[in-house]
């Protein structure tokens, strides 16, 4: 990875690496890009922007129907026939069959690009309950009531399902390697962990996968996003349509979004692009006992960060040779997590951002 820490955005919008990490999330990317922001904190408002811009410019593909790939594929090829040799002789005829490669390998790009986009379209094609459970033999149930209904599956895993949704699931799981569950509507979640057995939610476009945790998947066909919410552990994110056409069983998911407690992901149908953003209101992840020692006086900023970061399961992000002269004194019992953050950054000077999921501190550290 090139060392950013000299160059500007322009830089950073330009670059490959940077690009594939935006539009292809690749774990191994995603991996290298956060080690170096954790080194580099100062960067992460350069790298949203930055970030931002390339996502501005990622335009939806038109639909193009095979017939018009025909006609435009005949009509350059003709047009590259009827090109006269405008140089008599050997050197012409060079330039000339430079110009037909060339103008071949145009034609070859184009009607790669439209064949690729007018898939893409096919890929993008509403994933409805009928698709998703076609051909599949499913224990379903409907919730027909007013109020969240409690179920509970095979492995002993059980589910809260919201008034007008529909869940289905295979008699025992099965014997397939996956816990597979259909959801139409909202359902919040409480897995049994099998690390032997991934858990799946199949919601329309996106699948989450988790081994063990608890969240809430969101998806009525009628909605315009699709929202997973994580209560404690991880879950992974992916699109259905991408991973059912372009990855094979050693491929890396493509567009793979990584969720911890108190993050969520809205995926838009219409733009299908993933966002991850933190609660409104994060809850804690440890008990109201372990809150009720958060009361500090001439404390490490460091250490208070690290505390509240353990409690909340957020990632904190800050420079630490900046702050490690900072001491705080406060009270932070009883208070909800961004009055948390407000208290602290006044008391030291500070600013925060959230940027990704993760909280970003701004600071130009204490004498």
């Amino acid at each position: 990875m090139k060392d950013f820490r000299l160059f500007d955005i322009t830089d950073l919008v330009m670059d490959e690496d940077f690009a594939r990490w935006v539009y292809e999330q690749r774990p191994e990317d995603e991996e290298a890009w956060r080690a170096w922001l954790t080194k580099n904190p100062d960067k992460h408002l350069m790298v949203a922007e930055a970030r931002s811009i390339l996502e501005s410019i990622c335009i939806a593909p038109p639909v193009i129907t095979a017939q018009e790939i025909q006609e435009e594929t005949t009509r350059l090829l003709q047009t590259i026939q009827e090109q006269p040799l405008p140089i008599p002789g050997k050197v012409a005829r060079m330039k000339a069959r430079s110009w037909y490669i060339a103008a071949a390998i145009l034609v070859a790009c184009i009607m790669g690009s439209l064949f690729f986009f007018t898939n893409l379209q096919m890929e993008k094609e509403p994933f409805t309950w009928e698709k998703m459970t076609a051909s599949r033999q499913l224990i379903e149930q409907v919730n027909t009531s007013d109020k969240p209904v409690t179920i509970a599956l095979p492995d002993g895993s059980s589910l809260a399902l919201a008034p007008g949704s529909r869940i289905g699931y295979a008699n025992h799981f099965d014997s397939s390697a996956n816990r597979d569950v259909y959801l139409s509507g909202e359902a919040f979640f409480e897995v049994t962990k099998n690390p032997d057995r991934p858990f799946r939610v199949f919601a329309n476009e996106i699948v989450t996968k988790v081994l063990g945790t608890s969240f809430t998947v969101r998806s009525f066909e009628n909605d315009t996003t699709i929202q997973v919410i994580v209560r404690t552990g991880k879950v992974t994110v992916y699109s259905q349509a991408v991973t059912n056409t372009r990855r094979s069983a050693t491929d890396h998911k493509p567009g793979e979004v990584i969720l911890t407690p108190n993050q969520q992901l809205v995926y838009e149908k219409a733009g299908h692009k993933f966002q991850k953003v933190l609660l409104d209101d994060p809850l804690l992840i440890v008990s109201r006992v372990a809150e009720q020692k958060m009361e500090y006086e001439d404390a490490s900023l460091i250490s208070v960060f690290n505390e509240l970061s353990k409690a909340y399961g957020i990632s904190i992000v800050y420079d630490s040779e900046l702050l490690e002269k900072c001491t705080v004194t406060a009270d932070l019992k009883n208070e909800t997590f961004y009055h948390k953050l407000d208290l602290i950054c006044t008391a030291v000077g500070a600013s925060y951002e959230v940027i990704d999921g993760q909280v970003v501190i701004q600071s130009n550290g204490c004498q």
